[in-house]
């Protein structure tokens, strides 16, 4: 009875590459560490659990370089090693560029923040969860099989609903954190019916074996995989904040620690729509005639609204700064669809990917930037309002100048090169897929978006009401707002490098 069990023993030990897995790794390491350190650490030694945590996410991303020779893969199937639960490809790689820099610079923010809320936020418990949630955002871009891909989904939201609501007897800090845990708890049961639905029709969960596998599905169970595949992207479409979906984001942002928010804004979406490029583009291709024209019609539908919500912001309302941010992420997300909407129409689907890709970095970049100077400002100004950005470059030229920058890289206008080349690279997906009405609703409102944007950018320079205040800009927040400055200035010099870097090699 030994004999035939010693193979069969054997067959089911996988190796493991340790280095094609290090980043998330490391990241999930570094945060188990902060925990335990956190009890026997000392409360006036506290910080140094923040400066650990920033140094895991360094060590995190650098792990990256020895991974761009050439894709690696693990955790593959016995007897076919071309099917696998883990990948590390260009497209896994540029995405975790974008979670795990991402994540240091809300780390770089939090360092202060968390100083600055005087004992208001427990430290190790916000670190811990910080790093965990970055964990599961690493996780989810090397996933190539459903359930990987959920548990990564929900490994990087979890903990990001605690960190919502973590402010002590801040009322608003928990109403936040409920709502975003209860939509977003729906939003993945539903997600999870349709994986449901798609394993029952395909009896797999490895992406490129559903691939294969749906497009012969009896007449019977078709009908079934049809609606598993649309309840499927429920879910990743409330991550990225796609409406109607997206109700959950200003009153999140607003009730969150502002590095939160900033985390929630970039590495959020990163998750959601990488994701959602997994599951439509890798996994489901052959039902491109469903998705394609629910996610164009999420698009359109998505910066419309975002635009008309950043719109109506006053800026004279608590905390306009920070809605208006929010707002105005859910508008970037509606230009982050039209290229995933382009691949089902498209000869050519990994362009339209990499155009995705490509706008995300430079929306993560600036957005950041953004909300680092919005970090900056609201140490003094505590309701954060728009009107409360009067006269910043009397009080602090280089953050306002940089702001001025930011805002308008997100409304692509020059100098803010890098935003106005994202914004055409995103166009031509449209029209190269023959999506022209799409292109046109996108025009429309980029071009509506420009009022809010350089508004905000005007308010920079003008008069302050009263004696300019000096603004003290701490270490960490100095160094946030100076890698998103030299980042968005580099790329704004030479953006032809995000489209080759952004090569996603998923085919």
């Amino acid at each position: 009875m030994s004999s035939p069990a010693q193979p069969l023993a054997a067959s089911l030990v996988q190796s493991v590459d340790w280095l094609a897995i290090a980043p998330p790794t490391i990241v999930a390491v570094v945060g188990l560490a902060v925990l335990v350190a956190d009890l026997f650490v000392a409360e006036h030694r506290k910080a140094l659990l923040g400066w650990t945590s920033v140094a895991g996410l360094a060590a995190a991303t650098a792990m990256l370089l020895p991974l761009l020779d050439g894709d690696r893969s693990t955790f593959c199937l016995t007897g076919d090693a071309t099917v696998c639960s883990y990948t590390a490809d260009r497209f896994t790689l540029v995405i975790q560029f974008l979670v795990l820099g991402g994540a240091l610079l809300a780390a770089l923010l939090s360092v202060t923040a968390l100083k600055d809320a005087r004992k208001e936020l427990p430290e190790g418990e916000y670190w811990f969860l910080l790093l965990s949630s970055a964990a599961g955002a690493a996780l989810l871009p090397a996933s190539r099989d459903l359930a990987t891909l959920i548990v990564a989904l929900e490994v990087a939201s979890l903990p990001a609903f605690a960190l919502v609501g973590l402010k002590y007897g801040d009322r608003k800090s928990s109403e936040a954190a409920l709502k975003f845990f209860l939509s977003s708890v729906t939003a993945t049961a539903v997600s999870l019916m349709g994986i449901s639905f798609v394993y029952a029709t395909t009896g797999t969960l490895y992406l490129t074996q559903v691939a294969d596998r749906i497009q012969n599905v009896g007449g019977q169970f078709h009908t079934l995989a049809q609606t598993g595949v649309v309840l499927t992207l429920v879910g990743f479409a409330f991550k990225t904040a796609a409406v109607p979906f997206h109700f959950w984001v200003p009153d999140t942002y607003v009730g969150a620690p502002l590095p939160i928010a900033a985390y929630l804004s970039v590495i959020g979406k990163a998750v959601g729509f990488s994701g959602l490029i997994l599951v439509t583009v890798v996994a489901l291709p052959s039902y491109a005639d469903v998705w394609g024209p629910a996610l164009a019609a999420l698009a359109a539908l998505t910066m419309t609204v975002g635009n008309a919500g950043a719109l109506r912001q006053q800026a004279t309302r608590a905390y306009s700064a920070v809605r208006l941010l929010a707002w105005s992420s859910v508008g970037q997300a509606g230009y982050l669809l039209v290229p995933i909407a382009a691949a089902a129409y498209s000869g050519d689907a990994e362009k339209s990917i990499g155009s995705t890709v490509a706008y995300a970095l430079m929306y993560g970049a600036v957005n950041l930037g953004a909300f680092a100077v919005a970090a900056l400002v609201g140490r003094t100004k505590v309701l954060n309002r728009v009107a409360d950005y009067r006269g910043l470059y009397a009080s602090s030229p280089l953050s306002a100048l940089l702001l001025a920058f930011f805002l308008l890289c997100l409304a692509g206008l020059p100098p803010g090169i890098i935003g106005l080349f994202a914004k055409v690279t995103v166009f031509s997906a449209a029209v190269d897929a023959g999506l022209g009405w799409l292109a046109v609703v996108m025009a429309v409102n980029v071009v509506v978006a420009l009022f809010y944007y350089l508004q905000w950018t005007a308010l920079l320079f003008r008069a302050p009401e009263g004696e300019p205040e000096k603004y003290r800009v701490p270490g960490p927040v100095t160094a946030a707002i100076a890698l998103t400055g030299v980042l968005g200035i580099a790329l704004s010099g030479a953006p032809q490098l995000v489209l080759r870097f952004t090569d996603t090699g998923l085919f």
